[in-house]
Parts: C-alpha cells; structure tokens; sequence
C-alpha cells in the first residue's frame, strides 16, 4: 500500500511541474488551438483517474469502518466526526463535493462480507470499470446512480442498463456515439430508469406532494419579506415560462429590417447597442423577482381570479394625500404595522385607482369617491402601438407586460391622456424617480434621459420600441 502512495506522490510531484509549466509564461498561452485543447481533454483524463483514486480510497474507508464501533473507525481515529469531514480534510474539497464522493464511492465499492470475508461485486460494476479506466468521473458516476436512486427494477435489469451506460461512457455503445458527458449519462439513465421502473416515479411524486408548499415570512428590518419554499416541477416549470417570457430579450421581435442611419450619440437607441445592454444592472435573481411581480399583476387584472370579500383581489395601500402630493411622509399595507416607501405607494397609485377616503377630526368617514385616473383599454392599445415596450432603453419587456405609468403625475394635475402616459416595466416603473432614468413628453413622444453613467452627455432622446415606428424613422434618415 505504501508503494502505491509513494507512486502516487511522484505521479503528484511530475504533475505539478508540469501544471506550473502549463500555466506560466510560454505556458498554454503561447500554444496554438489545437494544443490547448488537447491539453484540456487531456488534463481532464487525470483528473478522471484522479477521481477513480478518490473514490476507491472512500470505498475502502467505508468498508472498513462498517464493521466496527464508533471508536474504532478511521474517521474517529483521525479526528473527524463524519466521512464527509475526512473526505474534505484529505482532499481540501467542498462539502458539496465531499457528498458526492461519497455517493459514488458507495455505488461502485466492492464490499466484504461480514460474515464469509467475500469481496462482493460492485452495485454499478460497469460504471466501476469505466471509472477505474478513466473514462468516467466522480460526476458521471453520481450522475447514473442519481437517476436509478429509488427504482424497484431488478437487480439483473439494473445490471443491463449499467452495461450500457458504461459503454456509453466509454464511447463504445451501440449508437457508436463519442464517449458521454456527465449529462447525456444522466439524460440517459433517466430513461433506462423510467423504462425499468414505469410506475417509479409515482412514490416521488407523492412524497412531493406532501412536501410542496410556500411560506412568507416576516417584513426584517431591510425591508425585505422572505420567500421559501418549494415547488412542484410542473408548477416551477409554469413560473419558468412564464419569466422566461418576460426577461427574454428577444420577446419584441426582430429588429425593423432596412438599412439605419445612426450618429454615435445616437448608439443609445438600438436595443442591440452595447451601451444599451448595460442598461440594466439588475442581477438574476432581481429579475426574477421584477418578473414574478410582473406576474402577479397581471393576474390579478385578469379577472379570471376568484373574489375576495365579493371583488376581485386588490391590493390596498393607504397613505395621506397630503404625504402623497408633497413626497414625505410613509404609506401602509394592510395587515402590515410597518410602513413602506411612498414609491410604492406612488407606483401603485400610478397603476390603479385612488379612492379619496375625507375623515372628519374625531375619525368618522365623511365621503367617499373615486378619480378616473386609470388608461382605459383603447388608450393603451393606442400607447402601445406608439412605445412597443418598456420605452427605457436596453430594456425588452414587451407591452404585454408593461404598466402604463403618468410622465406627471395624477396628484399633480397629469391628466390621463395619450400624450401623458408612456409604457413601463414593473421594474422601472417602481425605480422612476431613484433609477437614475428620466421621462418627459415631447409633442405627445415620450423622450427619455439616462443615467451619467450611461450617457455623459445626458440628452434627451425620443423613445420607442414601436416596429411601426422604427420604420418610419428608418424613412426619415434614409
């Protein structure tokens, strides 16, 4: 055993020197196409057989303190409370990782009977094989088993499918494919899996059943409510689509086919600009967050949801009008003691209906009324034809999905017409006055003003994402 440690640790050394050539000066660098990527096929082979090492070494560690009592196991002897721990000790790997190792260990040891001293086979003899010479990994291996995990087939069906996954693996399947990644292994043990076992997927799907669910929490102190949760793959899917349908940014069609004519201060127009991409900072998971909230509102201006105390789901924000009109002061939600920013409150009061609630000194209701402050639907098909989108530019949320917001605002005499009203993302219709971005009408064209940071000369452009419109600009700069 030692002697293979010690061939190892030369094998390591040799390694080193000539990872330390590869990624110095003259290294790869200096290396034509071809050479770096044949370094890279090749430095994954070591590390493959790297992996083989790794796995049999776990395998034997587990084996051995199977029989034993918790004082006795090598994991105890050295310090650590678990294999995981030993596993990241050794290997300096992540816990993530460390499962993982440990995972396929455990399919592809050859065990010893308590009882006989038998060296039983492998569970996974083929993908052993396959992993001992180097033509699969730890997460081609973790990749097959995942997908049999809970399958009731049986053991000689179970041994079929591994024959050939392994040689899919190794390159040398039926289909003559080349040698199988990590994911076309799991693409295809998922279906031996469902092809051995058609009714398996009935106890997951129940198990998922029972632990589906969705919970928020409490507002924190940032201002933020938590979101937990977990959903069902079809339902997941669902919510997928539907955000997938508002951050594509290709969803507003191909560019207006035609020759166009730009200056470079112009270059912020076209959606397709550099300057324009960098537009919008948000991250992935603020996206989501801003589709999700996209969503929402549009279900629930559907109609098509249940009511809710004899109306359709609304939701309610109170604030003074007084806060409202000069921008100080808090707004509230229902059920919330803690405030929220006016924004909000402006955002949805851009949005929806106001309802002006008079109260007399001691609290009594005095009078109640409504403004006609909302577009109606001719006038936002009319503004829709005009803007085509999110009139912020490098920002593709189509008009579907737009909230139609008041340049000036309602609270300050804006009226609710056509030449006062422009179309917004969710997003950056709730950071219009911290964003950075500026809108204003122009003859009834919304014209908008970055950020410094997107455009240091800070101009006032006209906006739209109108195809319609687009070629008519083409006409006049052609």
């Amino acid at each position: 055993m030692s002697n293979l440690a010690d061939a190892l640790t030369e094998l390591g050394d040799a390694l080193s020197a000539v990872t330390a050539a590869a990624v110095g000066e003259g290294g790869l660098r200096a290396s034509d196409d071809t050479e770096v990527l044949r370094a890279l096929a090749v430095a994954g082979r070591i590390r493959r057989c790297a992996d083989a090492v790794m796995a049999e070494a776990v395998g034997v560690t587990m084996d051995r303190d199977g029989g034993v009592g918790p004082a006795e196991r090598l994991t105890t002897r050295y310090g650590c409370r678990s294999m995981s721990e030993l596993v990241q000790r050794a290997t300096r790997v992540s816990s993530r990782t460390a499962s993982e190792i440990i995972a396929a260990a455990g399919a592809v040891q050859r065990s010893v009977a308590l009882s006989t001293g038998e060296v039983l086979p492998a569970q996974f003899p083929g993908m052993r094989a396959a992993l001992a010479a180097g033509e699969v990994g730890i997460d081609g291996v973790t990749a097959v088993t995942g997908a049999f995990r809970g399958c009731a087939a049986g053991r000689a069906e179970m041994l079929a499918a591994d024959v050939e996954l392994a040689a899919a693996a190794c390159g040398v399947g039926a289909d003559a494919a080349p040698p199988a990644s990590a994911d076309d292994l799991r693409a295809l043990a998922c279906v031996w899996a469902a092809y051995l076992d058609q009714d398996g997927t009935e106890p997951d799907d129940s198990r998922a059943l029972r632990k589906r669910g969705i919970s928020l929490g409490r507002r924190s102190d940032d201002g933020l409510v938590p979101l937990r949760g977990l959903l069902l793959p079809e339902v997941a899917a669902q919510l997928r689509v539907g955000c997938d349908s508002i951050l594509n940014p290709r969803v507003d069609g191909a560019p207006a086919p035609g020759p166009r004519f730009l200056d470079d201060a112009d270059a912020g127009d076209d959606p397709d600009s550099p300057v324009a991409s960098a537009a919008d900072q948000r991250s992935h998971s603020q996206k989501l967050h801003d589709a999700l909230a996209v969503l929402l509102t549009a279900a629930a201006a559907s109609g098509e949801l249940p009511t809710l105390g004899g109306a359709a789901p609304t939701l309610v924000v109170s604030v003074r009008e007084r806060d409202l009109a000069t921008g100080r002061g808090q707004a509230h939600l229902p059920g919330d003691e803690l405030p929220i920013p006016l924004a909000a409150a402006r955002h949805v009061a851009c949005t929806g209906a106001v309802q002006r609630v008079v109260t007399a000194e001691n609290g009594r209701i005095v009078s109640i009324s409504t403004l006609d402050r909302i577009f109606n639907r001719h006038q936002r098909k009319a503004i829709t034809l005009r803007d085509g989108g999110c009139v912020i530019p490098g920002c593709h949320v189509p008009p579907q999905w737009c909230e139609v917001h008041h340049v000036e605002e309602h609270s300050r005499g804006g009226p609710t017409h056509t030449d006062n009203g422009v179309l917004l993302c969710w997003f950056h219709h709730r950071t219009i006055d911290t964003g950075g971005w500026q809108v204003r009408m122009v003859g009834g064209v919304p014209h908008v003003r970055g950020p410094s940071w997107w455009d240091s000369a800070m101009k006032w452009r006209p906006a739209t994402k109108s195809p319609t419109r687009r070629r008519d600009l083409i006409a006049l700069r052609t």
